[in-house]
């Protein structure tokens, strides 16, 4: 059967045995009108008063925004939101939007222009998150963790906190978006190490879909709650990267409409796990680099068998990629128990430990085939991957190791749907 597989900016299409499961979510067709949705939802919101109630002229406004490696469609939010806040009184000079990188690497002008439109990159003051700016961190104290934690300067020291962002399930926050929009959004690195650590990562309620009990979760809302968010704007997105609902309003009710509706259309129960399970990083902007798509890869380990096969499509046109610390950290560790052992090691701490520490976690269970035209055979094996040069080869060689009743599954959208197997205690619907 062909299938088609969402992969970079263009799509791939593989040819798959006939007997392959197709797991997909439900679709939800994208909204008739996403701006009058947006504007109802601005002056309609959940648990609060209306934006425009919540603003006045002469108040400074910062609207955080999430980066390039997320599907959010900036390009049609924002402005939406900026003329419901110029309708309110407020001035451009006063409104600042401020890139929520977290730890990634700044986007460059011209990537600015392709996010947000070159009419709000002319029109209003852009800056980027640097968790790495000791001056432009300001201390909230320590969370009930134990743990410091340093947030953006401009965006607390503005009159009007607004977060912005996209919802669906997050394979160890649970779901993205409201809190996640603050921590590690908008925090210093050291906190985003401290999130991301060794022990909350090994939580087994840090994963796809949890939020009661991830201690991750939890941190990240405690930290937004600190920072007194004004208004929540949060969207959810179908394959075709359509708006599907807007749900604006108090930070933490608004995201829980979003993360109840998410939940009912993106995931996916099966029957038993599978030997083989073909998937994707749901295609641009998500698949940009192989450390992303370590998502994917999570996507599909919920529903692969022990000892199983796991292969990935991702394009990776930015590579590994070249910035932080993913690929230095694989290198050093040389193998999955080698990173667990790393890690393990009194007063380690590193930049990106989060990602390696999950993919060892796969490949200890899984072995992993990684499909890539953006990839060398070296770097995918220097990233302790088994290089594919064609899907459907790598899976009629997997069938002949584990016999012709092998079990294969797709899952053509990557962690847009969260597979999970109905008896699966670590997956709450």
């Amino acid at each position: 059967m062909r299938v088609d597989l969402a992969y970079g900016r263009t799509g791939l299409t593989v040819e798959l045995p006939d007997q392959t499961d197709i797991v997909t979510s439900r679709f939800v067709p994208g909204l008739p009108d996403e701006a009058a949705a947006l504007r109802a939802a601005l002056r309609r919101p959940i648990d609060s008063l209306p934006l425009a109630a919540k603003v006045k002229p002469g108040d400074k406004v910062v609207i955080a925004h999430s980066d390039i490696t997320r599907a959010t469609p900036n390009e049609r939010i924002l402005p939406v939101l900026l003329a419901e806040l110029a309708e309110a009184g407020v001035a451009r000079q006063d409104i600042t939007l401020l890139n929520a990188l977290g730890t990634h690497r700044q986007q460059t002008e011209a990537e600015l222009r392709q996010m947000l439109g070159d009419s709000v990159v002319d029109s209003y003051r852009c800056l980027q998150h640097n968790a790495y700016d000791e001056a432009n961190l300001v201390s909230l104290g320590r969370t009930s963790f134990g743990y410091p934690v340093r947030i953006n300067r401009t965006f607390m020291e503005a009159d009007v906190r607004l977060l912005t962002g996209f919802i669906e399930p997050h394979f160890f926050a649970g779901f993205s978006g409201g809190p996640k929009g603050v921590l590690p959004a908008l925090a210093g690195a050291e906190s985003v190490l401290t999130n991301h650590g060794r022990e909350m990562i090994a939580h087994p309620k840090a994963t796809w879909g949890v939020i009661a009990g991830n201690p991750i979760w939890e941190e990240m809302r405690e930290v937004a709650l600190r920072t007194n968010p004004t208004f929540l704007l949060n969207v959810t997105l179908n394959t075709r990267r359509e708006i599907t609902g807007v749900f604006a309003g108090d930070m933490l009710a608004a995201h829980a409409a979003g993360c109840a509706f998410v939940r009912d259309t993106a995931m996916a129960p099966v029957a038993e796990p599978y030997d083989i399970v073909i998937t994707t990083n749901s295609g641009y902007p998500l698949d940009q680099n192989l450390y992303q798509a370590v998502k994917g890869m999570s996507a599909a380990n919920g529903v692969v068998r022990d000892g199983g096969a796991i292969i990935i499509a991702a394009a990776c046109a930015d590579g590994l990629p070249d910035h932080g610390r993913y690929a230095a950290l694989l290198a050093e560790a040389g193998s999955p128990q080698g990173v667990l052992d790393m890690l393990a090691r009194p007063g380690f701490s590193e930049q990106d430990q989060w990602q390696v520490q999950i993919q060892a976690l796969i490949q200890l269970r899984a072995e992993v085939h990684v499909y890539s035209d953006g990839l060398s055979d070296s770097q995918i094996t220097d990233a302790l991957f088994t290089p594919c040069r064609s899907i459907e080869q790598t899976v009629a060689c997997l069938q002949q190791k584990y016999g012709p009743q092998a079990r294969l599954c797709a899952i053509p959208d990557g962690p847009q749907t969260i597979a999970y197997v109905r008896t699966s205690a670590s997956i709450m619907v």
